[in-house]
């Protein structure tokens, strides 16, 4: 999926850092749900969401033939925004970080 998704796609609107981070498969192979994390704007975002849904029947018959099923697994993908949270959450610390330093400082001036 990822290896499709960085050297076979050559849709325009995948313009986002796009990230594969897992996928669930249905147990008879008919539907599948690829997670992805794409960095950018929202409008980054949408538009390779966009790119994304209009490449996924030729990755549909791709990994059929690939993996030598009869019937071609549904792919959905799936926004995961796990990086984006934690890049969220590094920012905050380090806010944090420095504004115990500058009240630390402010203290040792008193």
């Amino acid at each position: 999926m990822a290896t499709f998704l960085t050297e076979s796609v050559k849709d325009p609107r995948i313009v986002g850092f796009v990230t594969v981070t897992g996928a669930e498969v249905s147990s008879d192979l008919r539907h599948a749900r690829v997670y992805v994390s794409v960095l950018g704007s929202d409008t980054e975002k949408k538009a390779t969401f966009d790119g994304l849904e209009s490449v996924a029947s030729h990755l549909r018959s791709r990994v059929a033939r690939e993996l030598q099923l009869r019937v071609a697994p549904d792919i959905q993908f799936k926004e995961d925004d796990t990086i984006a949270r934690a890049a969220r959450i590094e920012s905050l610390l380090a806010d944090v970080k420095r504004q115990d330093a500058a009240a630390g400082r402010g203290r040792e001036e008193d």
